[in-house]
């Protein structure tokens, strides 16, 4: 195996360190079920050391007030990631199982760009605000509205794109002023160690300023980070259910939380649309083996096109490549772990069983016995309210729908209880983007414009989520509004 040059170590206050216990805990990877490295278990012991010195660095220190200061060392953060790229690419595929590819687009490089947005909102956002001078109980009085850090920001990634979502945390909740207490998935350490070696060895950045606590733990040490009552801020990127137990914990401390949760997102094609651009990128679902939150893993037909949609699509699944995630011509790989596979191949033997037609895939692979792989999934003829078709499965599996006219296509999207993504395409562009403003979702594609970027904000409605990351919308959870009233200056 290749020295992958990883950080077995965490980051407490300023420090790279073991576990308090001594104990570490196994890295795996998922194309290969090989062990790949060890990473430090902390204990809970080790987060509340963690949050005492993020609570010190906030309060006895001028990071929150010093904008150069951040400014300055957050950026040496940004420039020394952009240096060691190709170090870091390879830990990402071999941990998270990524296909190569997007490793020089989501997955890294263009998130290590896009941090620079935050950076540069240090000297671009408005700070501070006057408003003109209000008479209330006959006192003229000028007022100015003041944005400040919220404190210390306890942040929550998971697995599926876990670099992109470390940096999509740290960047403003740094830039704003807050100080953090990282805590990545037990199935991704690296992607927030190596952060924690580059920010202790390469940059300026205050010990406590960031702290990254990994544990293999999934509950304990986390219960400890959002129940604390010194941490002011839960961020949380994961699953509906994680999400509601972490607001519960949030509730007696009244922390402010930021959840970007799970979705179902429908893709609408219709009945005018070009279906060969359009019905034939279905099988994208696949893509990173389906395990992505905006994924539109709906995909609704009409009517009167249905037979043929069905037919691009099957052929579109049957030549779908995946397997080895670091061969650049697959886009798909393996699931996270064994339970998510097992997961998933639960979810298919339930759409059979409710009905749905299940026309590719459908099982593991005979030619790969080696990594949590799942065939590219099709199923057709599904009913709205089946369980394939209302539960988030984060595999490589598509449900096919089909719908009367563009009235009934919207009653069937928003019958979810998520609200995080969606597409619609059209010949007319006046007609899609109708549909896209009836859909009760956070985002929209249409006619395969995209969304995203470190601009526009990325959020849920429903059991999506609360908040939005990225843009001026983003940047702002990770800040509070105080509003000073001044004397009438006439």
């Amino acid at each position: 195996m290749a020295d992958l040059n990883a950080e077995p170590r965490m980051l407490i206050d300023g420090k790279l360190t073991d576990a308090s216990s001594g104990k570490t805990f196994e890295n795996i990877n998922p194309a290969t079920e090989e062990v790949i490295g060890e990473v430090a278990d902390g204990t809970v012991e080790d987060m509340d050391r963690a949050i005492a010195s993020a609570r010190q660095a906030f309060d006895e220190t001028d990071w929150s007030t010093n904008r150069d200061l951040r400014k300055k060392t957050v950026q040496q953060l940004k420039d020394a990631l952009d240096k060691r790229r190709e170090e870091l690419r390879p830990q990402i595929v071999a941990e998270v199982g990524s296909p190569i590819g997007l490793t020089y687009a989501v997955q890294m490089d263009t998130c290590i760009d896009d941090f620079q947005y935050e950076i540069d909102l240090i000297d671009s956002y408005e700070w501070e605000t006057d408003l003109p001078v209000h008479e209330f109980m006959g006192m003229r009085s000028a007022r100015r509205v003041l944005r400040e850090p919220v404190g210390v920001v306890g942040a929550i990634t998971p697995w599926n794109f876990p670099f992109m979502l470390n940096l999509s945390k740290l960047g403003p909740a740094l830039a704003a002023g807050n100080t953090v207490v990282l805590k990545p998935a037990p199935d991704t350490p690296w992607s927030a160690t190596y952060i924690g070696r580059v920010i202790a060895e390469e940059t300026d950045i205050p010990p406590g300023v960031v702290n990254i606590v990994t544990s293999g733990d999934k509950a304990a040490v986390g219960e400890a980070l959002t129940g604390d009552p010194r941490v002011d801020m839960i961020s949380f990127t994961g699953s509906t259910g994680v999400g509601r137990r972490i607001m519960a914990r949030g509730a007696d401390t009244l922390k402010k939380v930021f959840l970007e949760l799970g979705g179902k997102s429908a893709n609408i094609i219709l009945d005018d649309a070009d279906f060969a651009s359009s019905v034939g990128m279905g099988s994208m679902t696949c893509v990173h083996a389906g395990q992505g939150c905006a994924i539109t893993t709906r995909m609704l037909l009409p009517e009167s096109r249905y037979d043929e949609g069905v037919e691009m699509l099957k052929a579109s699944f049957e030549s779908f490549p995946y397997g080895d995630p670091t061969d650049p011509g697959n886009v798909m790989g393996p699931l996270i772990n064994a339970s998510q596979r097992e997961r998933v191949l639960g979810y298919i033997e339930k759409g059979s069983a409710e009905g749905a037609k299940l026309l590719v895939g459908g099982k593991r692979p005979e030619h790969l016995p080696k990594g949590y792989f799942v065939e590219p999934t099709l199923f057709v003829d599904v009913d709205q309210d089946a369980t394939i078709a209302q539960e988030e499965i984060f595999g490589p599996v598509l449900a096919v729908l089909k719908y009367t006219d563009d009235d009934d296509a919207v009653r069937i999207a928003n019958n979810s209880k998520y609200g995080l993504s969606g597409s619609v395409a059209s010949a007319s562009l006046d007609r899609a983007i109708g549909i896209a403003r009836r859909i009760r979702t956070g985002t929209v594609s249409v006619n395969g414009g995209g969304w995203f970027g470190p601009d526009s904000p990325f959020g849920g409605y429903k059991d999506s989520g609360i908040g939005r990351e990225h843009g001026i919308a983003g940047f702002e959870e990770y800040l509070e509004t105080k509003t000073l009233g001044l004397p009438d200056p006439a």
